[in-house]
């Protein structure tokens, strides 16, 4: 059974930074790949990062890159999400997620396990 938690939302102004964390306990978590999607209010659900099992491969959305940096920590089983510079369009539901394989995918359908979520609120 694969759980994934999400920590470290919160409100906070525009330039601000924060970092969201994701502990995940259940299966081979050092194999498989990992990312962060989001939602905002009244829009569709989109893709911010992903990284590959050991971290060699990382990608992450136009709208964050340079911004966001994602990490992963497989001893402890925790990946997190440095967030720089948020902007309100950043306001969301930041969202950890797990594959089964280990290829960092960019859409949500590739994705077995979702966690319930971080809100995430930058004011302008």
């Amino acid at each position: 059974q694969v759980q994934l938690v999400e920590s470290g939302g919160g409100l906070v102004q525009a330039g601000d930074s924060l970092r969201l964390s994701c502990a995940a306990s259940g299966r081979t978590f050092s194999s498989s790949a990992m990312g962060w999607f989001r939602q905002g209010p009244g829009k569709e659900r989109e893709f911010v990062a992903a990284i590959s099992p050991v971290g060699y491969n990382i990608n992450y959305a136009d709208s964050v890159k340079g911004r966001f940096t994602m990490s992963r920590d497989n001893a402890e089983k925790m990946v997190y999400l440095q967030m720089n510079n948020l902007k309100p369009e950043d306001t969301a539901v930041y969202y950890c997620v797990m594959d089964r394989s280990p290829v960092p995918h960019r859409n949500a359908n590739d994705y077995d396990y979702w966690g319930q979520g971080t809100q995430v609120t930058v004011s302008s």
